[in-house]
């Protein structure tokens, strides 16, 4: 008797907490409301990122070592030089700091003449394209 008491009761239990699971589920639907422009805008982004990493433009490494050097060198080189985009990038076991992006060797050459000032170990290069 006490068996047939317990399995019941276990029933019962079972079947309060599979209803009670389900009567608090929840349910929602998300409405994204957006100019038809910002999808073009990107697509453009988008191509015009393709030809950034090109091993056909030049660059200028501004440093080379430790994470906090790198971070704070890209903090010098942006608080004196905002017109150049610059990433850190990792080469094992060094940090990089690459800046600019210049079709041509006169226009990287130009950019390191200024660049010199502050980091004199900067030099020019192509990367490698992976």
């Amino acid at each position: 008797m006490n068996g047939l008491k317990l399995k019941i009761n276990l029933f019962f239990v079972i079947s309060f907490m599979l209803c009670g699971a389900s009567g608090f589920a929840q349910e929602g639907h998300i409405t994204i409301n957006q100019d038809k422009n910002i999808s073009n805008l990107l697509a453009l982004k988008k191509e015009l990122n393709k030809d950034e990493d090109t091993p056909d433009r030049y660059k200028i490494q501004i440093y080379n070592g430790s994470r906090a050097g790198a971070t704070s060198a890209q903090k010098e080189l942006h608080s004196s030089y905002n017109d150049w985009h610059s990433k850190i990038v990792f080469d094992t076991p060094n940090f990089k700091i690459w800046a600019g992006n210049f079709r041509t060797r006169l226009e990287a050459d130009r950019a390191l003449k200024r660049i010199k000032k502050n980091f004199p170990n900067a030099f020019i290069f192509k990367p490698k394209k992976e």
